[in-house]
């Protein structure tokens, strides 16, 4: 009862009105708010009541509804991206350059002189069909085995409805040996999965694959309609093969020897493969920063697959990073290579010249992405104009700021360098490799306790790996799991070239390199192998692309409120009365709880005793009159009843009847 009434009274003190019914509550608020509309519903007619009823319910859901296109435009965390330019001194930029060429060709000839073979053969019998022209039968065997491991086929496309698969080294059988493509099995289209191989027409004992007959010498290309393909098979003299064709067979030729030499490769160890590559002492002859000389020892060497040893000036590693003192070229980096044109790898390295790229210290250098080609012969000048990028974080956009909570392990961490979307994509690549071929590409680092793919440990590894590359689904999982950086630092590049050096001065300044670097008279450099690189500042001025919420907790408490008041002359004040009356509409909610919570236990009690209570004459008459008792079903016979207990006797009632004043003695109660 206590508890009812301090809710009533704290009913009283919240809701200053006139009762306690959810209706009387309504009325008050309609009659008291400061919101247009209410006040107009409980005192106009019964027609315009109607009216403004409709009015105000239409004007509300608008307000309700403007109110959910702001939150859900709020919550999708817009930004807007805004340019400023700035001028300071800068850090010069960390620039790798790396030869086209990975190797020697001198150094490495000896791993590869059976796979150069292989393919010389491959040619000869390609570009020669008619037999007699072919040097082979004064030549060492080839080794075949080399080459069935990734073959090259010829695809007869005469028939495109049952393209012919042709052996290369396998011509000299007849041509009823010829094996078509059938069932699951197609040549068409640049890349196409097979599934099982069945050969057509009648085959000899001789062998599985046999070529078509030559052709004869004057046939055109376009009538001969062949075409060069790489054969992927899951493992050696397997049905489930993929056949990766070219339009040019020098696209099929250069695909076919990195998928061989990747694989042989691979098992030299890494101190040997340095030692292949082309060294700081005969690549780099001059050097100059500013007014500064440098030479080879100024620049940080490291092991890039795809370009063998790549060299870094100013990537930041040991020391402080350079600053550029003012824009220009005579304030930049003046660089002369030699890229040893001659020592090529014939198959292996069609473009001639050196790959450079600029970027941020303690960044690792992927310069098949991002990295350009400087001509041999030239004298390429760079200017460089500088964008700092600034992304919003979590949750406006989806970036790192280290790299730390991508799902994907950093294998590039083993370098030192900072995180990029770069090196987490071929992280992601070589984890899955590594998961579903069981061994890892040679291109991308290695965690610790796998090796690289070869074809002699891992004879499908070619097949797996192209399946894995062509999958989309697989290039999604990494695109999701990565990560963009939050700041990025970005290097626009201009790029002039000339030739250098010129015909009159060509003679000098090759006596005066040779001399420098081979100690020697003789002019051992020429024009097919010099590079002159100059790097150097456009401007000073910096662009500054960063990114801002388009909208804030501010804009949308004025949003909101814009609307409330305009579609219902509302303000933050109305919302505190309707947050008033819901606390009111609770307290009443709470009391009828209460009261009928009072009134169940009440029923309970009388539940429990169906009969009325005895009255106290009742109660009198059951201590006086020995023989009044209850009935009950188990009670003795009459006979065998025991006495009644002594009890206290009654008190004499009529002791406490009031009596006329006169007969009161002196002696008596009353007194």
């Amino acid at each position: 009862m206590n508890l009812k009434k301090y809710f009533i009274r704290a009913l009283h003190r919240l809701q200053k009105g006139p009762g306690y019914t959810y209706k009387e509550l309504l009325v008050w608020y309609c009659d008291n708010t400061n919101t247009h509309g209410p006040k107009r519903i409980i005192k106009e007619g019964p027609k315009k009541k109607l009216i403004w009823f409709f009015l105000t319910l239409l004007f509300a859901s608008l307000v309700f509804w403007q109110w959910g296109i702001l939150i859900n435009t709020y919550l999708s965390y817009n930004v807007t991206s805004s340019l400023s330019i700035g001028f300071k001194t800068m850090k010069f930029p960390a620039v790798t350059v790396c030869n086209a060429n990975p190797f020697k060709y001198s150094e490495v000839k000896h791993l590869l002189k059976e796979l150069d073979r292989l393919i010389e053969a491959a040619l000869e019998r390609i570009l020669q069909p008619v037999p007699g022209n072919s040097s082979e039968n004064a030549s060492p065997p080839l080794d075949l085995g080399l080459w069935h491991q990734i073959p090259l086929v010829l695809i007869d496309e005469h028939d495109k409805d049952n393209p012919v698969i042709l052996d290369i080294f396998e011509s000299n059988q007849t041509a009823g040996d010829n094996q078509t493509a059938a069932g699951n099995q197609t040549a068409a289209g640049n890349q196409t999965a097979v599934g099982n191989e069945t050969a057509a027409g009648n085959q000899t004992a001789a062998g599985n694959q046999t070529a078509a007959p030559p052709a004869p010498a004057n046939t055109t290309l376009e009538e001969k309609k062949y075409k060069l393909a790489v054969k992927l098979c899951s493992h050696q003299g397997s049905d489930n093969c993929t056949y990766r064709n070219f339009t040019s067979a020098a696209q099929a030729v250069t695909e076919w020897y990195i998928l061989q030499s990747t694989s042989i490769l691979s098992k030299v160890p890494l101190e040997e493969r340095i030692r292949m590559g082309y060294q700081a002492e005969d690549m780099i002859l001059a050097c100059l920063y500013g007014a500064e000389p440098c030479n080879y020892k100024n620049f940080t060497q490291i092991y890039h697959p795809d370009h063998g040893n790549c060299y870094i000036f100013n990537w930041g590693m040991d020391e402080e990073a350079l600053n550029s003192s003012n824009p220009g070229a005579e304030f930049g980096l003046k660089l002369i290579l030699d890229i040893s044109q001659q020592d090529y790898i014939p198959y292996l390295s069609s473009a001639a010249g050196a790959r450079l790229m600029l970027h941020q210290q303690k960044s690792f250098p992927f310069l098949k992405d991002q990295g350009i080609y400087a001509m041999a012969g030239t004298e390429t000048s760079i200017g460089v104009l500088v964008d700092e990028l600034e992304r919003m974080g979590y949750p406006y956009s989806d970036c790192t700021m280290n790299g730390s909570d991508v799902p994907v392990k950093n294998l590039y961490s083993q370098y030192n360098t900072s995180y990029s979307i770069q090196a987490c994509l071929r992280s992601c690549f070589q984890n899955h490799m590594i998961e579903i071929c069981g061994c890892g590409h040679y291109m991308f680092p290695l965690p610790e306790g796998v090796n690289y793919c070869n074809n002699e440990d891992n004879p499908g590894w070619a097949y797996c790996y192209s399946s894995l590359r062509s999958s989309i689904g697989h290039r999604q999982i990494c695109i999701d799991s990565c990560k963009e950086t939050c700041n990025d630092t970005q290097y626009k590049m201009t790029i002039s070239m000339a030739d250098w050096p010129s015909e009159a001065s060509e003679d000098w300044i090759f006596h005066i390199l040779s001399y420098e670097r081979d100690m020697s008279t003789n002019v051992t450099l020429d024009r097919n192998g010099i590079i002159k690189l100059n790097i150097y500042f456009q401007e000073y001025n910096y662009r500054t692309i960063s990114e801002s919420a388009a909208t804030t907790i501010v804009w949308l408490l004025s949003s909101l409120g814009g609307q409330f008041g305009f579609w219902m002359g509302g303000s933050v004040l109305c919302l505190i009365e309707f947050g008033e009356i819901i606390i009111d509409s609770l307290w009443i909610t709470i009391i009828n709880v209460i009261s009928w919570c009072k009134g169940l236990k009440q029923k309970r009690v009388q539940a429990r005793y169906p009969d009325a209570p005895p009255t106290v004459s009742e109660l009198v008459e059951a201590h006086t009159n020995l023989g009044f008792q209850h009935e009950d079903a188990g009670a003795l016979p009459r006979d065998e009843a025991l006495p009644p207990e002594p009890g206290t006797p009654p008190p004499n009632y009529d002791s406490l009847r009031v009596q006329p004043l006169d007969i009161l003695g002196p002696d008596s109660d009353a007194e």
